[in-house]
């Protein structure tokens, strides 16, 4: 059970990212999950001046909706609830409305009262109690789930809905009116409300009871005006038709015998009607017998037709079979020939490549033997200049010394080289060592950017502001006097990407985007430049002046490890100090630790044992407080939510530390290559030096050896002359060999083109029998496709002639028997069996009229109209002129007697009623008032004309703001004892929400002004508060205290005692 309490003081308005002190005194526990008993209720505070006679003092609710047991006790003037969302706070509404005998559709909730009782509960109760000068009346509602039925009491006694309606009713409390009662489901539905519909609430609701009723009146009288005008109009026509008649009577008794004239042409119609109907159908019948007849004698010539264009597409097909069995066997002895001739050109081709090879072997002989006696005498040639050369040849016998001091100087040098080299070597080595450490710094140093950018992206996706305040920061880093940090989800590095979710979800999300800053000055420069200047929505912190970044927990952590715990939120990460400074200043990252699983289990020791404040486990946190009431320990648990930013880790002083190590590396390599560059010129030296010994030790070899080289090369080339002159070859012989060879393989050459000639020949007659057979086949081919084509033409014709065929004989079946039926219904119109004719009566003429009166001559049967329109015509006009002579029988006297008698009685009704209807006019005047009606008529711009206020033309904010305006100007002329308005503010702008409020607190706590109930979920900070102002609080949780424990003045005095200082 809860009661809850009037405020007695404003709360403040405290500094952002601060909780707003909660006033103990203003708290509705609600949806406790215990079943206690409840305690006695406690009386209800009473403002300084008395209840309005109606209004609510007290409201129970028992498994109704979201609560178990409830009592609220409101003020008799301002009561405004608050509550967050799905806290219960409509369910008040909906107890106040069924509790005064309201239907479940007043609401726009649910259809059926059951509804409304607490899932899982048989029986719910509402008791409300109103306020009555006399003594106040408590009417109790029991609301059964099964039947779906209420039980009604009043004073605790039972009693009907009626009744209950009757003693509402009496107070003047109209819960379907939505000038007093306004739902949130109905919100929307004020503004739809018509302007008759309109008038009648705001009379119910601010008018005296006898307004409603007078109005009711003035409609009813002015409908009873109508009616006796209505009714005095008719009864005059009446009247004056009824003398008419009167008038006419002398000629009736003539008008009756002209109209049985009429009645009798009219049967005699009728009789020849269904004859002439039979004739018609008949003769179509015939029509179509004819038709039918036809289109079988078309089927059958078509069937005919068919016959002999069967039989030759048969011989057609037999006749192209066997020219296709021809064509085949034509293409199998082409095939056979075709491959004869290839075995003769392939053994005539082997036979020319023979003769080739014969005439390029006598080539290659003859170029070898021109090719021997060139080289003979190029030898000779040779040979006598080379013993020219060796008589001019000159003494070289003291050239040794020299030779033996360049190879000392060569050898030397060669030593200076493998030296340099060596050390390039080495240097190269040195070269490629540091390149390989400087690719695999900057493969490391990138791969570091990769994942800083990933970070900017994701800043940048969700928050384009501030992603574009870091551009500009980087740009503008001169600007700003200290260290500015950006934001603190981008300087942030996980040490294990697995933890980031405790961050995130121990730091706010403002937070995670702000910059951190050591001076204010500096902040309020980049401020006044992102946000003033750039427009850009940004956040900005100060870090504390003194550090906190390496404050020392209040407990060691080797104390907490028993419970699962593995560390404090500030060692999961790295920061730069300002940073971690600031979030062990504000967030207390330093005190809050982190377990495991085996935390979780033991969850209930750790909260009492350790007294943390918050804590994590692995997928929760935990955050324990203290109640200021019972001191007991109280502590709420949330899931962890996924990490979204922090999941990159990007370890910045590795960073750094690779930039140190690349440059040091680059210092080495630079150093590297200006070594290489230096033995590079000095092996170039070296190199240029032992080509000029090498050449002058070169000169002098040749100087030296050239005599016995000489006499060698002369002696070698008088060798090789004798070989060659020993090497001859008889081409001539060579020649004719080859000759005969060719001549005898031309000889078979020639044999085998004569039968390849043959082969051709007859492949040739083949190819022609074979196309002349193709073109046979074709040429029936088609001739038998045009048949074909015939034959479906023929075929397609002679169905649709079939189908017609059977269409006819379906309809001519139709019309037979409906011939038959026809001439059944002719024979029973005129009486006649089976076997008679026409009678003579119908053949020749039609009855003379009676009594020798006057008629035209008579008609025979032969001589009335002969088709259906003309008969249908004249048995319409006949009945027409027969319907004119009404009222005529063989009584005519006694009925104008008494139509005499009837019209002297109209007559003196008829001056009764206008003596009556003149009354009514003396006494109301001639208005319609059940047109009367209130037209709204609003405008929210000075430069806008006043509109009609509709659910379309005006947005949600401006129809509810103009359905407050109207509820507030009711509220002073208001005679009903309680408004209840739920969530009007939902759809406000704050400017609206405020001066709406304004107003609802201006005139709801006014003298002698009638209780109001303002549901709303949230307010504005800094509005008015009026000491007769109630506020109800509704809260919602597990914990909430038991009812027994519920002491309202305890807690007001303990309240007063309790000085709430801001948080540092």
């Amino acid at each position: 059970m809860a009661t809850p309490s009037r405020k007695t003081s404003t709360p403040s308005s405290l500094a952002s990212k601060r909780a707003l002190p909660r006033d103990p005194s203003s708290e509705v526990p609600s949806k406790r999950k215990s079943s206690a008993p409840p305690a006695p209720p406690p009386l209800p505070l009473q403002s300084s001046r008395p209840f309005v006679e109606g209004s609510i003092v007290r409201i129970v609710m028992e498994n109704f909706l979201t609560y178990d047991v409830c009592e609220v006790s409101p003020g008799p003037h301002l009561n405004m609830i608050i509550g967050a969302n799905g806290t219960g706070k409509s369910s008040i509404v909906c107890a106040i409305c069924l509790g005064l005998a309201g239907k479940p559709a007043f609401m726009g909730r649910a259809d059926k009262v059951g509804f409304f009782v607490k899932r899982g509960c048989s029986k719910g109760m509402v008791e409300i109690e109103l306020f009555r000068n006399s003594g106040n009346l408590t009417i109790t509602r029991e609301i059964d789930v099964a039947k779906n039925q209420s039980s009604w009491f009043i004073n605790k006694k039972s009693t009907t809905q009626k009744v209950v309606e009757e003693q509402v009713a009496a107070l003047n409390i109209q819960v379907g009116n939505l000038c007093q009662f306004l739902p949130q489901d109905k919100v929307g539905e004020f503004a739809k409300l018509s302007k008759i519909e309109l008038l009648e609430a705001t009379e119910k609701s601010i008018g005296p009871p006898e307004m409603h009723r007078y109005h009711c009146e003035l409609k009813n009288f002015r409908e009873k005006e109508k009616q006796l005008e209505t009714s005095c109009k008719e009864k005059t026509e009446y009247l004056e038709k009824m003398i008419q008649r009167n008038e006419r009577y002398k000629q009736d008794v003539e008008r009756f015998y002209e109209r049985k004239r009429h009645l009798d042409l009219i049967e005699m119609l009728e009789a020849k009607r269904p004859w002439v109907e039979y004739e018609n159908v008949r003769q179509e019948y015939e029509e179509v017998k004819l038709a039918r007849d036809r289109v079988k004698e078309e089927v059958r010539k078509l069937k005919e037709g068919q016959i002999p264009m069967t039989r030759r597409i048969e011989e057609i097909e037999r006749q192209r079979q066997s020219l296709e069995a021809r064509i085949k066997e034509k293409a199998t002895d082409i095939k056979e020939t075709s491959q004869k001739c290839k075995q003769k050109q392939d053994i005539i081709e082997r036979k020319d490549k023979q003769i080739e090879e014969l005439q390029q072997a006598l080539i290659v002989k003859q170029n070898e033997e021109h090719d021997r006696q060139r080289r003979i005498s190029n030898t000779r040639k040779m040979i006598e200049d080379l013993q020219n050369e060796l008589k001019t040849a000159e003494n070289c016998e003291n050239l040794q010394p020299q030779i033996d001091a360049i190879t000392n100087d060569l050898r030397r040098i060669q030593d200076e080289k493998a030296s340099c080299e060596g050390e390039v070597i080495d240097k190269r080595g040195e070269k490629e060592t540091l390149e390989k450490e400087k690719k695999s710094v900057g493969d490391n140093i990138v791969r570091f950017d990769n994942l800083m950018n990933q970070k900017e992206d994701k800043l940048r996706q969700r928050y384009r502001d501030t992603y574009d305040a870091v551009l500009w920061l980087r740009n503008n880093r001169d600007k700003f006097k200290q260290r500015v940090c950006e934001p603190i989800m981008l300087t942030i590095n996980m040490k294990d990407n697995k933890n980031a979710k405790y961050i995130e979800n121990h730091i706010s999300s403002n937070d995670l985007r702000a910059f951190v800053f050591e001076s204010q000055e500096d902040m309020e420069v980049f401020l006044k430049e992102i946000r003033d200047n750039k427009k850009l929505r940004v956040n900005a912190v100060i870090a504390p002046k003194s550090s906190y970044a390496d404050k020392a927990p209040s407990r060691s952590l080797n104390d907490l490890k028993q419970y699962g715990f593995f560390s404090y939120l500030r060692e999961l990460f790295d920061a730069p100090d300002p940073v971690m400074s600031f979030l062990c200043c504000h967030y207390h990252i330093h005190e809050v630790p982190v377990g495991t699983e085996r935390t979780r289990e033991k969850i209930e020791r750790v909260i009492q044992e350790t007294r943390l404040k918050q804590m994590y486990t692995a997928e929760e946190k935990y955050v324990v407080k203290t109640s200021f009431y019972s001191n007991k320990v109280i502590s709420s648990n949330t899931s962890l939510k996924v990490a979204q930013f922090l999941t990159v880790t990007v370890d910045l002083e590795q960073r750094r530390h690779l930039e140190e190590q690349l440059k040091e590396i680059n210092r080495k390599l630079q150093a590297v290559e200006a070594g290489l560059i230096a033995l590079y010129e000095r092996n170039k030296h070296l190199e240029h030096k032992d080509n000029e010994l090498r050449q002058k030790k070169k000169e002098l070899l040749e100087r030296k050896t050239k005599k016995r080289q000489l006499e060698q090369k002369i002696s070698s080339k008088l060798g090789s002359l004798k070989l060659m002159e020993q090497d001859t070859c008889n081409l001539e012989e060579e020649e004719r060999k080859a000759s005969t060879k060719i001549k005898e393989i031309n000889v078979q050459k020639a044999k085998l083109v004569t039968e390849l000639t043959n082969f051709v020949k007859i492949c040739t007659s083949l190819h022609i029998q074979k196309v002349d057979l193709i073109l046979q086949n074709t040429t029936v081919i088609s001739e038998k496709n045009k048949l074909e084509s015939d034959y479906m033409a023929a075929s397609s014709q002679l169905r649709l002639t079939e189908q017609h065929f059977i269409e006819l004989d379906e309809s001519r079946q139709r019309l037979l028997q409906k011939c038959k039926e026809l001439m059944k219904r002719a024979r029973q119109v005129c009486n006649l069996g089976a076997e008679q004719t026409v009678p003579q009566e119908y053949q020749t003429q039609v009855p003379t009229i009676p009594n020798g009166h006057n008629s035209s001559p008579p008609m025979a049967f032969q001589d009335l109209p002969n088709t259906l329109d003309e008969i249908d015509a004249l048995l319409t006009e006949e009945r027409s002129r027969a319907s004119c002579f009404t009222g005529l029988n063989p009584t005519v006297v006694e009925e104008y007697t008494k139509r005499e008698e009837e019209i002297e009685q109209l007559t003196e009704e008829l001056k009764i009623k206008k003596v009556e209807l003149d009354k009514y006019r003396e006494n109301i005047s001639q208005e319609d008032y059940d047109k009367y009606g209130i037209r709204i008529r609003v405008k929210f711009r000075s430069s806008t004309q006043l509109h009609e206020l509709t659910p379309h033309h005006q947005s949600g904010g401006e129809r509810s703001v103009s359905t407050m305006l109207y509820l507030m100007a009711l509220q002073e002329l208001n005679r009903c004892p309680f408004r209840v308005v739920d969530e009007i503010n939902q759809g406000m702008d704050p400017i609206n929400e405020r001066r709406v409020f304004e107003m609802v607190v201006n005139t709801a706590c006014k003298e002698n002004t009638s209780q109001y109930f303002f549901i709303t979920p949230k307010l504005l900070q800094n509005l008015p508060y009026s000491e007769k102002m109630t506020v109800l609080f509704v809260y919602n949780g597990p914990h909430m205290l038991e009812p027994n424990r519920w002491n309202l003045k305890a807690f007001q005095r303990r309240r007063r005692r309790i000085t709430f200082t801001q948080p540092q």
